[in-house]
């Protein structure tokens, strides 16, 4: 036997490594959320120091991190380094990662310098025209200080990937954390001196330390990193093959998000801010849920298909699927009725706009959620050109909405929130027609039953949470983490045992791993010593 094969006892089931994900990213969220809270109360939303130079500084540094890099770390190489772990090949993880990660980190270095340079020509021509000239001073100066931190992330992306297909999943999920406590602690170090400008500093500093995390992570695993770049490879080169079309998708993605900003920024003060802080709220549920879950499957669908068994491949995307669609529909409504709490919550001062905006990416959220396990359907079979060509479809439509619905005379910015709904829509709706024409047997009348009956409770749902927005209100003096907090517990809390009450009653298998683990806490006997 290959002493360096994996064996059973070091497997980490998707239950175990997504409630890690879960947990670790809603600690990572609040921390997210509590930075951009803290941005938001310690600096204004107009004048030199506005948040919009803030939010439009870190748009280029992460077009060109998600473009280059990204798309390599999980999609185009995971699935490639599974198959090395189930041969036992470990000589051959450590060669190609090695390849890949001095590939990538010559390409970042190179990007940082063109960053370094031309910062303000990037911002001004590109990001955000609307920028008064102190604001693009502000901004410029907090880019620079975050030219080099694509080469951070990338090295740690590949670090992290090799630890996921090893089914290590804490460093990759605590490491994160530690980037948002340090821009938080830069808020105080730096508000009283340079201002604004000391986030980009705690960015800069955040990515160091980030990697440090993550480079603990491979102690213990025999991981050897060299010089050079193996070009004879062949996975590397496959590797390299499949990049461009991730690459591409990636990079529509983060065009995407260049050209809502641009937009934002002629829209008056304050647009670019008012629309970032309603995104930031609906990336957190899509993270929490679609990201952890699928980042944990991930692993485990790559390896049924190394195996030669697509029928358990067939078997346990459903099952994630499924679930991620029963957790997804009372998270959206809770988001919906409570978007006034939460838009509350990330501005202190209280923001119809903020509120406006999220209620209307509600739509996106849940899709985005599902896309989220979707497309790791296509990635795990190696197959990144077919989401490319989708991608690249619905980034032009959301384009094209984007400035046909955000015009000041039609929407403004809600048309941006308006245009990423109706995006989101079509690209599952698109990818689930491709899945189900390439596999007749994927998804059955079992499968649309249940999520039927999913819908039907959720109808359930939606009545019980309308309830408890009745009885706690979102008042006007209403202020505070521990006020507005409160409510939304109590308003989510309620919602959900409805949910999974009503579904246990539906007989859904979903709510049968909740309901035994409510059943072991509650009952589970408290040994007392004597």
């Amino acid at each position: 036997m290959n002493p360096s094969a994996p064996t059973t006892k070091k497997k980490v089931s998707i239950g175990n490594a997504a409630a890690l994900l879960i947990a670790t990213a809603f600690v990572g969220q609040l921390l997210g959320f509590l930075r951009t809270k803290l941005v938001n109360g310690n600096f204004p939303i107009h004048g030199p120091q506005s948040t919009d130079a803030y939010f439009a500084a870190f748009i280029i540094p992460d077009f060109f991190f998600f473009t280059l890099a990204a798309g390599a770390l999980g999609v185009a190489f995971m699935p490639i380094l599974s198959d090395h772990f189930h041969r036992g090949d470990r000589r051959g993880i450590w060669d190609i990662s090695a390849s890949l990660m001095n590939f990538l980190a010559i390409l970042m270095a190179i990007v940082g310098v063109i960053i370094l340079l031309f910062a303000k020509p990037l911002l001004h021509y590109i990001v955000a025209p609307g920028l008064s000239p102190a604001q693009l001073n502000t901004s410029a100066d907090i880019m620079r200080l975050l030219a080099f931190n694509p080469l951070l992330f990338t090295i740690s992306g590949i670090l992290t990937s090799v630890q996921q297909t090893m089914g290590r999943f804490f460093f990759y999920a605590i490491a994160p954390l530690f980037y948002n406590l340090t821009i938080i602690f830069s808020i105080f170090a730096f508000k009283g001196n340079i201002g604004l400008v000391g986030l980009g500093l705690g960015a800069l500093i955040g990515g160091f330390v980030q990697l440090v995390v993550v480079a603990l992570g491979t102690i213990g695993t025999g991981y050897r990193w060299r010089p050079g770049i193996n070009w004879n490879n062949r996975d590397f080169k496959l590797v390299l093959r499949n990049l461009p079309p991730r690459s591409l998708d990636q990079g529509m993605d983060q065009i995407n998000d260049v050209v809502e900003t641009h937009i934002a920024s002629r829209l008056g003060t304050g647009s670019i801010s008012n629309y970032n802080n309603a995104f930031i709220l609906s990336t957190a549920p899509i993270l929490l849920v679609g990201t952890a879950i699928s980042t944990a499957a991930f692993p485990r669908l790559n390896a049924r298909l190394s195996q030669g068994r697509p029928d358990l491949f067939r078997r346990d995307f459903i099952n994630i699927l499924r679930a991620m669609i029963w957790i997804a529909a009372p998270l959206v409504i809770v988001c919906y009725f409570c978007r006034g709490y939460l838009a509350r919550l990330i501005y202190a001062q209280g923001n119809i706009e903020i509120a406006t905006i999220f209620g209307l990416l509600c739509a996106a959220i849940f899709f985005r959620i599902i896309y989220s396990i979707i497309s790791r359907w296509f990635y795990s079979q190696k197959d990144t050109r077919t989401p490319l060509i989708v991608s690249l479809f619905t980034i032009l439509l959301n384009i094209i909405l984007a400035y046909s619905l955000a015009r000041p005379r039609s929407y403004g910015i809600e048309g941006l929130a308006i245009a990423q709904s109706v995006v989101a829509a079509v690209e599952v709706v698109i990818l689930m027609s491709i899945m189900l024409f390439r596999d007749q047997k994927l998804f059955t009348l079992y499968f649309w039953g249940g999520v039927w009956r999913i819908i039907s409770v959720t109808g359930f749902s939606v009545v019980a949470c309308f309830i408890m927005i009745s009885l706690y209100p979102l008042g006007f003096h209403d202020r505070g983490v521990v006020t507005l907090g409160s409510k939304l517990l109590l308003i989510s809390s309620v919602t959900f045992a409805v949910h999974v009450g009503v579904s246990a009653l539906f007989d859904l298998e979903e709510a049968r791993p909740v309901l035994k683990r409510a059943k072991e806490i509650i009952f589970k006997p408290v040994k007392v010593e004597v």
